[in-house]
């Protein structure tokens, strides 16, 4: 971990100023202090907490709908005429669109709080599902105008999609750091902050049953057809709207005020604590002449008013979160557990997407199977993925040990377990498990054993799938667990980046190698020259067996980050 100079002293009573205000005009309607004796008071905090996590689970819940494309992406093809092409590049958009704003998005949530972004989120999907509704009823009647060849419904629907991808990035991770920053204390706390990732993750089954069961057509025999396309964007519009606007109310940072206080004294406490220049431009600004203050007792004068209080507050948590996050960009162990999950998660990521071709290669064309299909694994992949998820939060917080505090760890006696389990597991350890779990699934494809024996891929879908949904479950543990809570939403939005990029990556590679494979394989009966089908383990072996080398690259990567020269360990850090 890095470490730096003792702090200013005529910074400290500024930084520990016990001012009973909020810390920021959006945040400060969504911090509650409990450090009252008052029962009244304790109950409502803990009401308040309770009913922040059960709508950052059923938010979640509905931000999945982005993982729901392939129930109608299809129709954009059939009913809207739309080429392969197009449909990939909306659902390419829609999936940057989702990805490369995190970071940003979480920066803003830490710093605003997760109301606003609640309350965007509500904007954007309504919006951005609402304009999809209303291109797809245009494109409809375009087509059965007979027009042909000019779609001019296409642009407008990428930048819906686009919008969508924004919008779900800002409720999902309005969700998580709710849980993150309100459970920070709890024994439970890894478990608490999991519920939304693995409610996101249960989403998709959810949403594509009520479309498929409720909102679909009606064939003319009375019997269901697909689904209802404009009815079910109305339907995503209304439901993702009304949580974005409840969470606006509800998703709130409770004891705030305590959690930055409490930050900054840690930080204190183990030397880490710098000075910084802001407090005295800015006390140059406001007070002019700092000597007198300082002299008598600091920056602070109790006799000043509110709104003094609130300004000094804000200047703390902006200068405390500016400072972890350049502590979190300075740390080389988080460089290596970072492109340690890019290597690990990119090959989960770009198999969840090309599962159905990878099916398809199983058999040849000229052979009837129905061994298996693509949906059966999804939902594999899906109820596996849940409880891998639940189970690995559990076990972190039964069997791994557990820091002082919840705020960055320094190394320094402060960081050390209250109470050291009998059994104690590392968070590493379980996190470099769920790996090896992943790997086995790339490994088993790779090897071909399931070329020609369909009824094998469940060993895949079901080995990838819990691998995929541990590691992601334990990341932002992790995260919370090394650098803290306060600044959860910046440091988790920059490592959770890396999956666009590695699902980009792999999934290039992985069509390259299909294409290369597609070249000697026979056309499909029936088809065009250009609709090749690659049939056998040269479609995708070779691509595997990169991705089970990546896994185990990523794997020693993370490991070298805990114990490797200057590592977790042997910094002290409790993981």
């Amino acid at each position: 971990m890095t470490t730096s100079s003792t702090s200013d002293p005529s910074l400290a009573p500024l930084l520990r100023s016990n001012s009973s205000s909020t810390l920021g005009p959006p945040s400060s309607r969504t911090s509650i202090s409990d450090g009252s004796s008052n029962a009244k008071l304790r109950h409502k905090t803990r009401a308040l907490r309770a009913v922040a996590f059960v709508v950052s689970i059923v938010a979640a819940l509905g931000a999945g709908s982005i993982t729901v494309f392939s129930l109608y992406g299809h129709l954009f093809q059939s009913r809207l005429h739309y080429t392969q092409f197009q449909i990939n590049g909306i659902a390419s958009a829609m999936s940057i669109s989702m990805y490369v704003p995190v970071p940003v998005i979480g920066y803003l949530c830490d710093r605003v709080g997760p109301s606003p972004l609640s309350f965007l989120s509500a904007v954007l999907l309504g919006g951005g599902y609402g304009l999809a509704a209303g291109m797809y009823h245009k494109g409809l009647a375009e087509v059965s105008g007979g027009v042909r060849g000019v779609k001019t419904t296409f642009a407008p629907m990428v930048f819906a999609f686009v919008v969508i991808g924004v919008g779900t990035s800002a409720l999902y991770l309005s969700a998580i750091t709710t849980c993150a920053k309100n459970f920070g204390k709890s024994k439970y706390r890894g478990l608490m902050m999991v519920a939304p990732i693995a409610s996101f993750g249960l989403s998709g089954m959810v949403l594509s049953q009520i479309g498929s069961r409720i909102l679909y057509e009606t064939q003319p025999d009375g019997g269901r057809g697909d689904v209802n396309v404009f009815h079910f964007f109305l339907f995503l519009c209304i439901l993702l709207a009304a949580l974005g606007l409840i969470g606006t109310f509800t998703l709130r940072i409770v004891d705030e005020k305590d959690l930055i206080d409490e930050a900054v004294e840690e930080l204190e406490r183990s030397g880490l604590l710098e000075g910084s220049d802001v407090f005295r431009r800015r006390a140059d600004q406001n007070y002019g002449a700092i000597d007198s203050n300082v002299e008598e007792g600091g920056l602070i004068d109790p006799a000043r008013d509110d709104d003094d209080d609130d300004d000094n507050d804000r200047l703390k948590k902006t200068w405390l979160l500016n400072a972890e996050t350049r502590r979190f960009l300075s740390d080389h162990t988080m460089w290596w557990f970072c492109v340690g999950f890019w290597l690990i998660i990119g090959p989960g990521e770009a198999f969840i997407n090309n599962l159905g071709t990878v099916i398809g290669t199983l058999y040849s064309p000229t052979m009837k199977s129905n061994e298996t299909s693509a949906a059966t694994h999804v939902s594999i992949m899906a109820t596996v993925s849940t409880f891998a998820r639940l189970l690995a939060a559990s076990l972190s917080d039964l069997l791994s040990p557990n820091p002082h505090s919840q705020h960055p760890q320094t190394g320094f006696p402060s960081s050390l377990p209250e109470l050291r389990q009998k059994l104690s597991v590392s968070r590493i350890a379980l996190f470099i498990a769920a790996a090896i779990i992943l790997s086995i699934g790339t490994l088993v494809l790779a090897s071909g054993v399931v070329q020609e024996h369909a009824e094998r891929f469940w060993i895949v879908s079901g080995a990838i799938g819990a691998g995929y949904g541990a590691v992601f479950s334990l990341t932002p543990i992790i995260v919370t667990m090394i650098w803290g809570v306060e600044n959860f939403g910046t440091n988790f939005g920059i490592i959770a980046l890396t999956p666009a990029v590695g699902s980009t990556m792999w999934g290039l590679i992985y069509s390259a190698v299909y294409q290369a494979g597609a070249r000697d394989s026979p056309p499909l009966v029936g088809g065009d020259d250009d609709d090749v089908f690659c049939f056998g383990q040269k479609c995708y072996s070779s691509t595997f067996w990169a991705m089970t080398v990546c896994v185990w690259v990523g794997a020693a990567m993370v490991l070298w980050a805990w114990k490797g020269r200057n590592g977790w360990s042997k910094s002290g850090i409790v993981i």
